[in-house]
C-alpha cells in the first residue's frame, strides 16, 4: 500500500514542485502565517520541524513514535519555510499556537539571530536547532552536541578519555562535535578540512584547544589520534554500481591502518549507516559506532520541553528509523 512505503522509496518517486516566490505564497487563512491556523483534530501541544526543504526529515517519525508510546496528546509536523520567509514565521510563532519546534538547514543560523535568548550550547556553536518558549520569550538551544555525546556514551565507551581527537570536516556539524569534545574534557582537537581557511575559522572560534590542518596532514594526525570523528558528507554513490552484480560490489573504505589499535572511530552520517570511514575502521579492527544515535538522542531535550515527558531512545525506535531509511527489513 502507498502509505506503507518507506521514506527512501518515496524519495525515489519524489518530483519537486515549481518554486513559488515569497510574494506569491499564501499568507492569509490556512497559511503557516495564519494566527488561527490550528487543525481541528489536534489536541495538546503542537510542535514542528522547519527547513527548506524539510520533506526528508525523520523528526516527525521520531516524535510521533514517542507521542504514541507514552500516550500523550500533541502533534509534531513538518513546516516547509523558504529562507526569505523564516523571519516572519519565527516572529509569529507564538500567535500560531506552537509551543516550539526544531530548525534544520538552512535556518539554524538565522534562528540563532532571531531568538530572544540562547542556551550555552547554542551560544558556543553559533546555531540553533531547538526552539521553545519561556513566558513570552523565544529561546533557542542546540542539542546536536548533546546527541553526539549521548550516542558515544551509549555505544563507544571510553571516548571521553581521549586526549587527542581528529575531526574531519569544518561545517556546522563540526562545530557541535568540537563543542561536545571540549565540554567532555578532550584536551586537543585537530580539524582537517580540504579548505584550510574553514578549519582555521573553527580554530579561532574555539581557541587554543583546537588547531586547523590541511588534508596533507591527515595521516600524520591520525597516527597519533585517540578518537576520529567524521563530519564530512559521504560522496554520492556511483549509479553504475547497479550494473555490477552484488557479489562484486566493493565497500567504499577510507584507509585507517595508520591508527593505533586502541583508537576509536565514529561518523555523524547515518545514511548510509556504514560509511567509508566506518568501513575503514572495521577493516583496521578498530572500535567504532555509527551516527544514527546522534539523530535520535538530539531529539530528546526538545520533546521533553514541549510534551513534558523525558523519552527514551530504544532499540525499537532505532529499528523503526532504520526501516524507514530502507536500511533494514
Amino acid at each position: 500500500m502507498a502509505d506503507q512505503k518507506t521514506i527512501a522509496e518515496r524519495d525515489a518517486e519524489w518530483e519537486p514542485k515549481p518554486y513559488v516566490s515569497g510574494e506569491a505564497r499564501p499568507r492569509g487563512e490556512g497559511s503557516v502565517f495564519d494566527p488561527n491556523a490550528k487543525r481541528a483534530s489536534e489536541t495538546g501541544p503542537r510542535a514542528f520541524v522547519t527547513g527548506w526543504p524539510v520533506w526528508h526529515s525523520r523528526s516527525p517519525l521520531i516524535h510521533g513514535n514517542w507521542l504514541k508510546t507514552y500516550g500523550l496528546a500533541g502533534s509534531y509536523n513538518r513546516v516547509g519555510v523558504p529562507p526569505e520567509e523564516i523571519d516572519d514565521f519565527l516572529r509569529g510563532l507564538k500567535a500560531t499556537g506552537y509551543v516550539g519546534g526544531n530548525v534544520t538547514i538552512p535556518h539554524k543560523e538565522r534562528a540563532f539571530a532571531l531568538v530572544d535568548q540562547r542556551d550555552a550550547a547554542a551560544a558556543a556553536i553559533g546555531a540553533v536547532n531547538t526552539l521553545w518558549f519561556e513566558g513570552e520569550r523565544l529561546v533557542g538551544g542546540n542539542t546536536d552536541a548533546f546527541g553526539f555525546a549521548k550516542n558515544l556514551d551509549e555505544h563507544l565507551s571510553g571516548w571521553a578519555d581521549a586526549e587527542h581527537a581528529v575531526v574531519l570536516g569544518a561545517g556546522g556539524a563540526a562545530r557541535a562535535v568540537i563543542f561536545a569534545l571540549i565540554d567532555r574534557g578532550v584536551a586537543h582537537v585537530s580539524v582537517v578540512n580540504r579548505t584550510l581557511s574553514r578549519a582555521e575559522a573553527l580554530a579561532e572560534m574555539f581557541g587554543s584547544a583546537v588547531s586547523a590542518h590541511s588534508e596533507a596532514e591527515r595521516e600524520a594526525l591520525l597516527s597519533n589520534a585517540d578518537l576520529l570523528v567524521n563530519t564530512a558528507p559521504v560522496p554520492e554513490r556511483d549509479p553504475d554500481e547497479d550494473k555490477v552484480p552484488p557479489m562484486f560490489h566493493v565497500k567504499p573504505s577510507v584507509n585507517l591502518s595508520m591508527m593505533r589499535s586502541d583508537s576509536l572511530v565514529t561518523d555523524i552520517v547515518y545514511s548510509p549507516l556504514m560509511t567509508p570511514t566506518l568501513n575503514g575502521a572495521e577493516a583496521a579492527g578498530l572500535r567504532f559506532c555509527d551516527g544514527l544515535g546522534m539523530l535520535l538522542h538530539q531529539a530528546v531535550p526538545g520533546f521533553e520541553r514541549w510534551f513534558g515527558q523525558r523519552p527514551e531512545v530504544t532499540e525499537t525506535l532505532r529499528a523503526l528509523i532504520l526501516k524507514d531509511l530502507g536500511l533494514a527489513e
